[in-house]
């Protein structure tokens, strides 16, 4: 981009940023020198990774000693940073109005380098690129780079740094899976990785492999012996490691004296000569540790007291293995970094986050993260006023907890997607048959239904498997694919099943709760449903069903209610089409016609919605008068069901006889009848 008003520019002159080791700027080739000032190379550094333009009392906050004049250092700052940057007919420092951000289109920078690649997704990556990343991971992000007087400026550094540090064990960890057959690369990349991370299980099992392989039996074994020393002094259970080496012992053809305090090998593990491998826990559930949330001003209470909400809440959905309280803020108190205390944990995913206060307001940044792999899976900030904060705090802790269990079972249905179905354990089948159930078409729910059903056979106790088999039957029944009476007792007894499996799952009552709605038993139906949300106030899904069911013949202001709160728990659920189509009932029994149709038809756009939700929109939008529209979507609904009748509308709900004169009357109008 040029400077306005001049004429256009020769060839821009490019750039070259390296901020792993010490900080270097390099323009044609050539190294520039960089200011001396310390906030200056920072601010280059975070401008230059940030993805969005910055706010000036953003970066004011991030200098940091409060300084008389916060803009008037900021401004000192950015002159010193064109003067490194700006090029004669090109401004890289540009600003407008309160923002400011670095133009770095043709620039290369390593650390964006490793972003991209990660974001790409770790299994994707080939073996030269793998090296190649490697290789450019030589120091620590801005090496020797601290701010003693900037605390923020310190606080996103260390971040930056832990986060580099993770993308590089995963790089390495990699190179290990695509050269397996080779003894000395395998012992190079996996000394590199216990170098990086001493502490990680993983990688002290792999380089005791390579060892054993490329070294001398006896090298491996007192590695063995320093490992377990290690790993007691930092009060690390070391079981895993011992049972690994236990079995590499067994495939080696040297055999190794291990110590006599060291258990029998659990059947599980196995080494199969290219990788340590733990065969299928058929017991599984995604693991997930929520870290404490750190507080900027250092008054701690409100971020633990958060912090304690949202494991509670999340341990009451019972869909996720929750590390307790006390195992992370015993690690937290060690000075522990988020990742590493999630690889010591050996978790599948952690929370982290920061409570920060800004004048009359505060603020509460939150990222999940797939520890694997060092990628964000979620991350939202939420802002609100100190006066609201104990009123907000609990909305917030919803929505934290509904948005981490969502996009956490959205993660584990997209892996569970590209295995071999053979291959799947219990866990992973059950996602496989929740990908396929959200699809709500005939043949996906008949392969959900499949994936449950084995699901329950390779884990009897897995509530969760039961309600999933229990809402497909109901699928059936509510879409008249099979026999309704019959897929209504079908969905009691898988709901039934779950409930004696776990009577504390949400979910259970849930599935229990839609199917005696099948039933034609309201009064149980809403005690079922009730009690899901009393389990777990974040069961997006139990918010819905209550909507669902009252927007019939219930309470419809209830069904509204409910029908706003599942969708601020969740607002890109699967069944959003439901939550919205619920709505757009309760309208219609109120009489509020136009803003019936007004849901409808958020209902029936979106993508995965099904023929119940197109006629929910046909028959609000004629009540509104709208019949041009309303006939549209019956001329698509008649594409699939060449004779679909308000006859087969109303078989699907349970409407009082007023209600159902009222959607007759819409039907006459556009050919429904």
């Amino acid at each position: 981009m040029g400077i306005p008003g001049q004429s256009a520019a020769p060839a821009v002159c490019s750039l070259s940023v390296r901020m792993f080791g010490h900080l270097a700027v390099t323009r044609n080739g050539e190294a520039l020198a960089l200011p001396p000032s310390r906030k200056v190379r920072a601010l280059l550094a975070y401008l230059a990774t940030s993805p969005h333009p910055v706010g000036r009392s953003r970066l004011c906050e991030l200098l940091g000693d409060i300084p008389n004049d916060p803009r008037g250092e900021l401004r000192w700052c950015l002159s010193k940073l064109r003067s490194l940057l700006d090029e004669p007919y090109r401004n890289r420092v540009q600003s407008r109005e309160d923002l400011v951000w670095l133009d770095l289109a043709d620039t290369s920078i390593d650390v964006l380098r490793v972003d991209l690649a990660m974001r790409s997704g770790i299994e994707t990556l080939k073996l030269e690129l793998v090296r190649e990343l490697c290789d450019l991971m030589v120091g620590d992000f801005l090496e020797g780079l601290d701010l003693a007087r900037s605390p923020q400026l310190d606080h996103w550094l260390a971040g930056q740094r832990r986060h580099y540090r993770t993308c590089q064990a995963s790089f390495l960890e990699r190179l290990i899976e695509l050269s397996p057959d080779d003894p000395e690369l395998l012992r190079k990349h996996a000394d590199r990785w216990v170098a990086l991370s001493p502490l990680d299980i993983r990688a002290q099992t792999m380089l005791l492999k390579a060892l054993l392989q490329s070294g001398p039996p006896d090298e491996a074994e007192r590695h063995f012996l320093a490992i377990n020393r290690l790993f007691s002094a930092e009060k690390i259970g070391v079981e895993p490691i011992r049972r690994a080496w236990l079995e590499m012992q067994r495939s080696d053809a040297s055999p190794v004296t291990v110590p006599a305090t060291v258990s029998e090998p659990h059947p599980r593990i196995s080494i199969d000569g290219s990788a340590t491998k733990i065969p299928v826990d058929e017991h599984r559930r995604a693991s997930l540790a929520v870290l404490p949330l750190a507080d900027c001003d250092r008054r701690g209470e409100m971020a633990a007291g958060l912090t304690h909400d949202i494991i509670t809440r999340l341990a009451k959905l019972r869909s996720l293995f929750v590390i307790a309280r006390g195992s992370v803020f015993a690690l937290a108190e060690q000075g522990i970094s988020p990742e590493e205390a999630a690889r010591r944990l050996d978790v599948d995913y952690y929370v982290a986050g920061v409570v920060k206060r800004r004048e009359h307001k505060m603020l509460v940044s939150v990222e999940l993260v797939e520890t694997r792999t060092s990628h964000i899976v979620w991350s939202e900030e939420f802002e609100f006023r100190q006066d609201d904060t104990f009123l907000l705090l609990d909305d917030i802790g919803d929505k934290i907890v509904a948005s981490i269990a969502h996009e956490i079972e959205t993660a584990e249905k997209n892996r569970a997607i590209l295995k071999p179905p053979n291959s799947l354990n219990a866990w992973e089948a059950y996602h496989r048959g929740l990908w396929h159930m959200y699809r709500f078409t005939r043949p996906d729910n008949d392969l959900a239904q499949q994936f449950f059903t084995r699901s329950i056979e390779t884990d009897p106790t897995f509530a969760r498997a039961y309600a999933g088999l229990s809402f497909t039957h109901w699928q059936s029944a509510f879409q008249h694919w099979a026999d309704r009476a019959r897929e209504t007792d079908l969905a009691l007894k898988a709901a039934g099943r779950s409930l004696i499996v776990d009577e504390h799952d949400p979910a259970a009552h849930w599935a229990m709760g839609r199917a005696m709605w099948l039933r034609g038993r309201h009064g149980e139906a809403v005690a079922e449903l009730e009690r899901s949300v009393e389990l777990s106030p974040n069961f997006a899904l139990g918010h819905y069903a209550l909507a669902f069911v009252q927007s019939q013949s219930g309470d419809p202001s209830v069904a509204i209610a409910s029908s706003d709160h599942s969708r601020s728990l969740s607002p890109f659920d699967p069944l959003l089409f439901g939550m919205l189509g619920a709505r757009a009932m309760a309208h219609v029994r109120l009489g509020q016609y136009e803003e019936a149709a007004d849901w409808a038809l958020m209902a029936a756009a979106r993508p995965n919605a099904h023929i119940i939700i197109l006629a929910i929109a046909a028959h609000c939008l004629a009540l509104a008068d709208r019949l041009d529209e309303a006939r549209n979507l019956v001329a698509v609904i008649r594409q699939t069901i060449p004779n679909f009748r308000v006859a087969d509308f109303l078989a699907t709900f349970r409407f009082a006889p007023d209600t159902e004169e009222v959607f007759r009357r819409a039907a006459h109008c556009i050919g429904l009848d």
